[in-house]
């Protein structure tokens, strides 16, 4: 039984979500059980009558269900409709497109900023902590609401492609196509750094009162945003960063000596630090690293990544790009080595790009016209 709601968020800089209400119980890695489950979602197109087409896009780290809608709450446009829309590879006259916010996040799904039914306030740290698996299962429950028996294809970039990698694991029956895009198989010692950086840039904040920030009204924006930009190096690579920014100043003739953003490099990162700040929420931030940084996906199969394909007949599209040094292109072979090594049909293709890891979110012509003829390749 489930309901359908809009769900108010409690940081009001969110405002109010579109949310189904799922009874539950989820259960999760941890062993704990969430009741109810809310999912907050977008979806573009018509499932089609033999229920053949539906395409789920799983968001990564900081994204949204707004893959192809204006953000309400940047007045953005959709964070990749360079790949979706139509005349796009994933396109609604085709496809019935289904993205959901993951759960532990802050646009809408069940999260830390969430409301305890227990005790009538924000879960904050009592939020259960929650895998990638956790995810896959959340959207699982949410296609079962929708009458997806089965997808066409699961799609994502990042930790999206973490979860698309799952769904053929936790359930080789339901998914036809795979497509992975510049992702990995399991976090490495230097990703769980990089994240532990981050989290503790937070938790030092004053402001985060360990989790207990809401009532407050004031969240620890100085702690999040430093997370934020820690983590945007990693997005970026070392030329990309180079040829826009070098060593330029900042709207100055000389150095100040002092400790302003005397390069533009600088003031482009406490940017990016600042307008995060507005969109996401501490908590969630560091419920989802912990959520990548557990990631293993060979964990539960024996140690062999291989065994984890072993069930599924999906075919697969593995991208990589050469100057994402997050997750180098040396993940994705490893990767398409299991699934050659499991008997799987799997295409991979190194892409060009001087963007790094976050190429995939940009202009990128040839992982449109790869996306496009894998999924066509299986109609």
């Amino acid at each position: 039984m489930s309901m359908e709601s809009a769900i108010a968020s409690t940081d009001q800089r969110f405002g109010l979500r579109r949310s189904i209400r799922l009874a539950g119980p989820l259960r999760l890695d941890s062993g704990a059980s969430l009741t109810p489950v809310e999912i907050a979602y977008e979806t573009y197109g018509t499932l089609n009558a033999q229920g053949s087409n539906a395409v789920l896009i799983c968001h990564a780290l900081t994204g949204d269900q707004f893959v192809a809608s204006e953000h309400p709450v940047t007045g953005k446009p959709g964070w990749w409709t360079r790949a979706v829309g139509a005349g796009k590879p994933i396109d609604p006259e085709r496809h019935f497109i289904i993205c959901a916010n993951v759960l532990g996040s802050c646009l809408g799904s069940s999260g830390p900023a969430s409301i305890d039914p227990a005790t009538g306030a924000p879960f904050a740290m009592r939020f259960p902590v929650i895998t990638i698996a956790d995810m896959v299962r959340a959207q699982a429950m949410l296609l079962d609401h929708l009458g997806v028996a089965q997808l066409a294809a699961v799609v994502g970039g990042s930790m999206g492609g973490m979860q698309a990698l799952a769904w053929p694991t936790l359930y080789p029956e339901r998914v036809r196509a795979v497509l992975a895009i510049a992702t990995t198989a399991r976090h490495s010692a230097q990703n769980i750094a990089f994240h532990e950086v981050g989290r503790q840039a937070i938790m030092a904040d004053p402001r985060w009162r360990g989790g207990d920030y809401y009532a407050s009204g004031e969240p620890p924006a100085a702690g999040l945003a430093v997370a934020r930009m820690a983590a945007h190096i990693t997005y970026l690579s070392e030329a990309g960063l180079t040829e826009k920014f070098g060593r330029k100043l900042q709207a100055r003739e000389a150095k100040t000596f002092g400790f302003d953003a005397d390069f533009q490099v600088e003031s482009y990162l406490r940017h990016q630090g600042i307008s995060f700040v507005e969109r996401f929420d501490a908590n969630s931030y560091l419920y989802i690293t912990r959520a990548t940084d557990y990631f293993d996906l060979a964990e539960d199969h024996g140690g062999s990544l291989a065994n984890a394909f072993a069930r599924t007949q999906a075919r697969f599209c593995i991208i990589s790009f050469d100057t994402d040094w997050l997750y180098p292109t040396t993940e994705s072979r490893n990767i398409v080595h299991a699934l050659h090594a499991a008997g799987r049909a799997a295409t991979f293709v190194e892409l060009s790009s001087p963007f790094g890891h976050d190429s995939f979110l940009l202009d990128a012509p040839e992982m449109n016209r790869v996306l496009d003829g894998f999924l066509r390749g299986g109609a």
